[in-house]
């Protein structure tokens, strides 16, 4: 199956496989959420969702708590470093929420796969802005060095910025056609990118001039992208159990996951000046130092598809599981 290919039918019939697990999971279960006596295993604390939502992206909040999308139940959720959730539904219906993250502004902004970026306040008030084209499937998003949003569109190879006051231009990529991805603030100035279609890493500078770097090895599917505490971009290859990384002048390296067909998704960077990821097939949460040493994570939860991943407060680690329901937590070293 091509990475195009694959990138699309994840996108097309996640959200009835999401739900359907979800729903089995909550029927089997008596626990509401919060703080009740979550299951620990080893050093990684689950914490279930009141509603069934399929957890996607997470980051860290300017309140010091964390937040994330619910694509299935079309909410944004914060959770407290303790545990406790608090859930706020969409003003639009059916806008399947995707990424999010910190604002410049103080408030949290997120993509909605159905057309719009959002933003909303710690204090839970909602505001919604429409993509000026049609069919774009605004996907990840990312505070940019400018004081500016800006987030990828998986189906037009076009990169997106919106401004705090809302006002949205898109940049065209030099692949046609291109699905980029994952999109991190880089170390020079600019915000690099994955693009799952081409198998390229791309770069696009603040006034978009956008330039792209093939992987070393062909049929790869990069996703995530973070950048290091070594000044480098990292980011992980769905396709082939590797986690990359690359120089700000497009020097490529490669390294091994152990766990086979692990599906690598989300990566950030963390405690220990490490990098964390996902494992979406694996049930795993990986670690890597910037000299390419990999230790893995189990999720308690058989099944529970981590995928996304953002630092914590407390030198811990959060995680969403889009099947399980559930946002984990890991403290390295517990």
């Amino acid at each position: 199956m091509s990475g195009q290919r694959g990138k699309r039918l994840y996108h097309v019939f996640i959200q009835a496989l999401v739900v359907m697990s979800v729903i089995f999971l909550v029927s089997c279960t008596t626990s509401t959420g919060g703080t009740s006596s979550p299951p620990t295993v080893g050093n990684i604390t689950e914490f279930a969702l009141p509603t069934s939502g399929a957890p996607e992206a997470i980051t860290a909040g300017p309140d010091g708590n964390l937040w994330f999308t619910e694509k299935a139940s079309n909410r944004i959720g914060q959770i407290t470093p303790q545990g406790k959730i608090t859930e706020f539904p969409l003003p639009t219906a059916n806008g399947f929420p995707e990424g999010i993250t910190a604002g410049p502004d103080g408030n949290l902004w997120f993509t909605e796969v159905a057309g719009r970026i959002g933003r909303i306040t710690p204090q839970g008030q909602i505001t919604e802005f429409a993509l000026p084209t049609a069919d774009r499937f605004p996907e990840e998003i990312v505070s940019g060095p400018d004081g500016n949003l800006w987030f990828t569109e998986n189906s037009s190879s076009q990169i997106g910025r919106i401004t705090p006051q809302g006002t949205i231009t898109e940049f065209p990529l030099m692949s046609t056609p291109s699905l980029a991805d994952g999109l991190a603030k880089g170390p020079d100035g600019a915000l690099w990118f994955t693009d799952s279609a081409t198998g390229n890493i791309g770069r696009v500078m603040p006034g978009g001039n956008a330039t792209e770097f093939p992987l070393v090895t062909s049929d790869r599917i990069p996703e995530g992208i973070a950048v290091g505490s070594d000044g480098n971009l990292w980011f992980t290859e769905n396709s082939n159990n590797q986690i990359g990384k690359i120089t700000p002048q497009g020097k490529i390296t490669e390294f091994s996951i152990p766990t086979q067909k692990c599906g690598a998704m989300e990566i950030t960077s963390g405690p220990g000046k490490a990098l964390w990821f996902t494992e979406f097939s694996g049930n795993k949460i990986g670690r890597i130092t910037t000299g390419g040493a990999v230790t893995e994570f189990t999720v308690p939860t058989p099944n529970g598809s981590p995928k996304g991943i953002t630092a914590g407060p407390g030198n811990t680690i959060w995680f969403t599981e889009v099947a399980a329901n559930k946002i984990g937590r890991l403290t390295p070293g517990a």
